[in-house]
C-alpha cells in the first residue's frame, strides 16, 4: 500500500482453481492461474478499484486490479480461461461484462473450459475433469476385419445391418446438449445420470436428474 502497509487482496468476481487449499488437492489449471497472476504482478504498480463492499469477512481487500498498461487482471484471467465468474453480492459492478468474457473463453475452449463439466456454477469439479466427449470420440477403435467386396448379385455380408448401425454404448456417450431446451427439443427430457447426454452442467440441483 502507499503507506508501506501490507494487505491481502481478493480479486472480485473471479474464482481460480485451488493450489493451496488445506483440504483439496491442487486442481487442474490452478498452477497455471497462479503463475500467470504472479507474472503479471511481478514488480508492477497496480491501481485498485473497489465495489460496494471493500473487505470480506477475512479482512481481505476486495478489488478490481488494474495493471500499468490499463488492463484489468480480473478480466485477463477470464479471457485466458484461468478463472470462472463467481458472484458474491453486493459486488456485481462488472458482472455482465465478465460473463461475456467467460462465454467467449468457453466457446474457444480455453484453459478450464477445455475440460468438459470441470468448471461449474458452484466451483470446480475434479470428478468430471477430462470427460471431454470430443476426446472420448477420438479414442482408437479395434481394428476391423478387411472389407470384402460382394460378388455381383449377392448381398454384401460385411455390410452392417440396421441393428448394427444403431447407436452403441461407446457412441452414445458422445451425445451432448447445449442446454435443456435442446434436450427437450430432442424429446430426451428428463435426463438421468448415466444416460446419453447427461451432464452435471444441465443438472443444476445435482440430484442426478437433468432438465426436469
Amino acid at each position: 500500500m502507499a503507506d508501506g502497509s501490507r494487505e491481502k487482496i481478493r480479486l472480485l468476481l473471479v474464482d481460480t482453481p485451488e493450489t493451496k487449499h488445506p483440504t483439496k488437492p491442487v486442481q487442474p489449471f490452478g498452477p497455471e492461474a497462479s503463475a500467470y497472476t504472479a507474472g503479471r504482478l511481478k514488480n508492477a504498480q497496480v491501481r485498485l478499484e473497489f465495489d460496494a463492499a471493500e473487505r470480506d469477512r477475512y479482512g481481505r481487500l476486495l478489488a478490481y486490479v488494474y495493471l500499468q498498461d490499463g488492463s484489468m487482471l480480473n478480466e485477463l484471467l477470464l479471457t485466458e480461461g484461468l478463472a470462472r465468474v463467481a458472484v458474491y453480492p453486493p459486488n456485481v459492478k462488472y458482472v455482465d461484462e465478465f460473463r461475456r468474457l467467460q462465454d467467449r473463453a468457453r466457446l474457444q475452449r480455453r484453459g478450464i473450459w477445455s475440460m468438459e463439466d470441470y468448471a461449474t456454477d458452484r466451483g470446480f469439479d475434479e470428478s468430471e475433469a477430462g470427460r471431454n466427449p470430443v476426446t472420448e470420440a477420438a479414442e482408437p477403435q479395434q481394428s476391423a476385419a478387411p472389407k470384402q467386396t460382394a460378388a455381383p448379385g449377392k448381398a454384401d455380408s460385411s455390410r452392417p445391418s440396421a441393428a448394427d448401425r444403431s447407436p452403441s454404448a461407446s457412441s452414445a456417450r458422445t451425445v451432448t446438449y447445449a442446454n435443456c431446451d435442446a434436450v427437450r427439443a430432442a424429446g430426451a427430457a428428463p435426463l438421468r445420470r448415466g444416460e446419453p447426454g447427461y451432464s452435471r452442467r444441465l443438472d443444476r440441483d445435482g440430484d442426478g436428474v437433468a432438465c426436469q
